[in-house]
């Protein structure tokens, strides 16, 4: 994620939606060819709800959901799966080998210190394959769950460390996970990152889901390279006010709080343009 990054975490949990809305299904997606095979795009300027922070039943006219990894997809509707692919979730580093985790000069782990998330050391083609294998497995799992298409976060993780990755080691891991995702069926969304949108005939990647590009004007840069197949989620009243106003007619756009709260809890904030 860029600087302004917020909390993105979820917890599983189903949704029930009417026979209509599993209808719909069939007229949603477009397609484009990526990899191997050509993948199911998420409509351009539909409804859409992020659901990360915890899954609920999506309001009446979402066509679009992203939901975390270990939830299951919303029936009926366009999903994609949110991964954590360039660091390793809170308290999770005893996942990893232990050579797979950013160290600094002092053999220290490198954290991202406003997640508490341990950065993973994608700085060789070797340890790429190895962490692609893992990120791999997650991905089959979107596939095996129903999910069209995958969200790797943290694409931007080289931004906040300029001193130890680079945005090449960036490029080269994120094809390999796009790669991956193409072998299942699944798009493949560049998460953030709008420095390096103009790369995604390198990187495979399929769409773009951008957090706050209305409040800090980058909805432009996502677009110029991938038309109308962007995502935004605001977390700000000026925000979504930016972005309805240069982009409403043609993204998918959504303002929700900074937790990502499941509806029904105290914090939770929708709103649409």
């Amino acid at each position: 994620m860029s600087l302004n990054r917020v909390t993105r975490r979820g917890i599983a949990a189903s949704a029930a939606l009417t026979a209509a809305a599993a209808a719909c299904l069939l007229a949603l997606p477009s397609t484009a060819s990526a990899g191997p095979s050509d993948v199911a795009l998420p409509p351009a300027h539909a409804g859409f709800d992020y659901q990360i922070g915890g899954a609920y039943t999506p309001p009446s006219g979402v066509k679009v959901v992203s939901r975390d990894r270990t939830a299951a997809p919303a029936p009926g509707l366009y999903n994609i799966c949110y991964l954590n692919a360039f660091q390793a979730q809170p308290g999770d580093e005893g996942d990893w080998d232990a050579d797979l985790l950013l160290r600094d000069a002092d053999g220290d782990v490198v954290y991202d210190g406003d997640w508490g998330e341990a950065v993973l050391d994608i700085r060789t083609a070797d340890k790429r394959k190895r962490i692609a294998a893992k990120v791999g497995g997650w991905i089959d799992g979107c596939a095996d769950k129903g999910f069209q298409a995958v969200e790797p976060d943290n694409y931007d993780t080289f931004t906040r460390f300029p001193d130890l990755l680079t945005a090449a080691q960036a490029k080269s891991f994120v094809k390999l996970l796009s790669a991956r995702a193409h072998e299942q069926g699944l798009a493949a969304a560049q998460k953030n990152t709008p420095q390096l949108a103009d790369a995604r005939d390198e990187t495979g990647l399929d769409f773009a889901v951008a957090e706050e590009c209305g409040v800090y004007d980058e909805c432009g840069d996502y677009t110029s390279a991938f038309g109308d197949d962007v995502v935004v989620i605001e977390y700000s009243a000026d925000g979504l006010r930016k972005a309805c106003a240069g982009w409403g007619g043609k993204l998918s756009i959504v303002r929700r709080d900074v937790d990502v709260s499941p509806a029904g809890s105290s914090g939770y904030v929708r709103k649409t343009c």
